[in-house]
């Protein structure tokens, strides 16, 4: 058996000539800038056998515990022949010399060793055989083995210049594994700034947004889009059902406040558990995390909150085509769905407290009103009651026609009361003739029942003939209401010698300001009764609007609201208009204090 072998040191320099180490010279540059590892071994099999005319080359790369390999490359060999040979060579025979023993093996005839096995039935001859180790450091990382030398025998420069070819190669391999890691390190860094990106973005949704629908279609949105999906929703848990509360990407917007139960759902598993879970489908079977959504492949995360769990966060298909989503997807959205699960709880605190503090407003509004009949209205009628059965025990005309006088002049102040009162819950004059018209009849009343000076500004379009058709009576109530409160909080709170509202509209928007020269926000109560600046807010917030409180420029208490214009659908009638004018109350008694 010839068995020939190559000598370290400079015997194996010795053995190159200058063309063939400048070959290698110009294949050791293109090996150590080459960063992709795949692409680096499939060029090491080529740059081999170019240089020892080889007709097959292959690369077997060692497992983790260096008895065996983990991968076989191979060049030379077609597809076709590669299905025929089968199962490709772990490291038996020859191949598994070079495993327990790393060093350069260069043989005339690779049957005729001892430890061969030979080949597989299909494959294709082959006599000579040249094997070396590549190192990284002082680790063998695989072995090269090239068979059939196209001009005869290998040769001792053959050997020679692979082993080059192999100490390059170890370079190469070294340098294309730390740029790999320090890219997966890079990737793996960015997507955890990605998801604390969109935690933060959620985050910041709670201080910004008191809606809980749009702080759910922040969620999906940003979810999607760090996730790399094709189409997320989320769903929250009431009663043993869950509602697909906001949806995002390819999914069916139809979806959207879809109620389905939660037991027997893909989903419940991840519900229940508490724990992601991964769905794959099968070929032209889809997964179905929910009844009706269907998906190749979904992965679900569950919305925590204190230990407990009140809806899923799913995301639908990698928009990348991959068959499944991967473990630091998984760990992303986990990451993500903790701060979700925070908005939204935080969201539905905000919508419960809101509520809460509107039912009490509510509840503060009756009370008053009943305490406005009980005291004024049902007092006023028991005495009246009282003195006309005085007047229909006395037989004097003249005493009957006092009380009787008497008695109209009660029913007259009750009727302003009452007209009063009226005006308090819904003015005439609102619907009559439009906000503008009823601010000014409300500016007119307050400072004729508390002596407060109140400067009007108000260029509305259709009051001023720009405009075909007044404001939508959502917007014009909300004009109002907020005027209405910011006075009544001006009266009670601010200590205010002067008041001005400025209402205008220009282009898309209402601009209202309402400024006091008072004791200032600080030093105001504004919670006392009523809705106040809760209130306000809501109705700001309902039609779409902005609202700023603070102090003024020169001291005292500013309230500036921004409100999209939306306009009736229907011209007011000139002629109604002039009829309900005509029926609008009485101005009320001075002598009745501010309401």
């Amino acid at each position: 058996m010839p068995l020939m072998g190559v000598s370290g040191g400079g015997g194996r320099d010795d053995a190159l000539d200058a063309a063939t180490m400048r070959r290698l010279l110009d294949v050791g540059r293109s090996l150590v800038s080459e960063l992709d590892l795949e692409s680096l071994l499939q060029a090491v099999l080529e740059a081999a056998r170019d240089l020892t005319s080889a007709r097959y080359a292959a690369l077997g790369v060692l497992n983790e515990r260096r008895d065996g390999l983990e991968r076989f490359l191979t060049l030379g060999i077609d597809p076709v022949a590669h299905r025929r040979i089968g199962d490709l060579p772990r490291g038996h025979g020859v191949l598994g010399v070079l495993i327990s023993d790393p060093r350069p093996l260069r043989l005339a005839d690779v049957g005729s060793h001892p430890q061969s096995y030979g080949f597989p039935t299909q494959h294709p001859p082959m006599t000579g055989f040249l094997g070396v180790p590549v190192r990284i450091r002082d680790a063998v990382y695989g072995n090269l083995y090239l068979t059939d030398k196209l001009t005869g025998e290998f040769t001792e420069q053959d050997e020679a210049a692979v082993v080059v070819l192999s100490e390059w190669a170890g370079f190469a391999i070294e340098n294309a594994r730390l740029y790999r890691d320090a890219t997966e390190r890079r990737d793996e860094l960015q997507r955890a700034v990605a998801a604390f990106e969109a935690a933060l973005t959620v985050a910041r949704a709670v201080g910004g947004e008191t809606e809980l629908d749009r702080i759910l279609e922040l969620i999906v949105k940003r979810g999607r889009a760090l996730l790399g999906a094709r189409s997320m929703f989320v769903a929250l848990e009431a009663g043993g059902q869950l509602t697909i509360s906001a949806v995002a990407g390819d999914l069916d917007r139809a979806f959207e406040q879809r109620t389905m139960p939660l037991e027997g759902s893909a989903a419940a598993g991840s519900f229940d558990q508490r724990r992601a879970l991964h769905l794959v489908g099968l070929p032209g079977e889809p997964v179905v995390p929910l009844p009706g959504v269907e998906a190749a492949a979904a992965l679900i995360v569950p919305l925590m909150f204190r230990g407990s769990s009140f809806g899923v966060l799913c995301a639908l298909d990698p928009a990348s085509g991959a068959e499944r989503f991967s473990k630091d997807d998984e760990r992303v959205l986990e990451a993500f769905a903790s701060s979700a699960a925070t908005a939204v709880a935080t969201g539905r605190n905000v919508a419960q407290e809101r509520a809460r503090r509107a039912t009490e407003a509510s509840e503060s509004e009756r009370r008053r009103w009943a305490r406005e009949l009980h005291d004024e209205t049902l007092q006023d009628m028991a005495s009246l009651k009282l003195i006309l059965s005085t007047a229909r025990r006395s037989g004097d005309p003249q005493v009957v026609s006092r009380i009787l006088g008497e008695a109209v002049e009660q029913i007259t102040e009750g009727i302003a009361a009452l007209r009063h009162l009226i005006n308090d819950l819904r003015p005439p004059i609102l619907d009559a003739a439009g906000v503008q018209p009823a601010i000014e009849h409300l500016a007119a009343r307050v400072t004729a029942t508390t002596g407060l000076p109140i400067a009007l500004d108000l260029d509305l379009a259709y009051a001023a003939g720009r405009a075909a058709t007044r404001l939508s009576p959502q917007l014009e109530d909300t004009l109002y209401r907020v005027v209405q409160e910011a006075l009544t909080n001006v009266v009670k709170h601010a200590g205010a010698g002067r008041v001005t509202v400025s209402i205008c509209e220009h282009g898309d928007l209402v601009d209202l300001r309402v400024a006091d020269d008072g004791v200032g926000i600080a030093s105001m109560n504004t919670s006392a009764s009523g809705f106040g600046l809760i209130g306000i807010r809501e109705r700001i917030e309902i039609v779409g609007g902005t609202l700023a409180v603070g102090s003024g420029p020169g001291g005292g208490t500013e309230l500036r609201a921004s409100l999209p214009v939306s306009r009736a659908s229907e011209p007011a009638s000139a002629a109604g208009s002039g009829d309900a004018i005509a029926r609008l109350p009485a101005s009320p008694d001075s002598r009745r204090p501010a309401q």
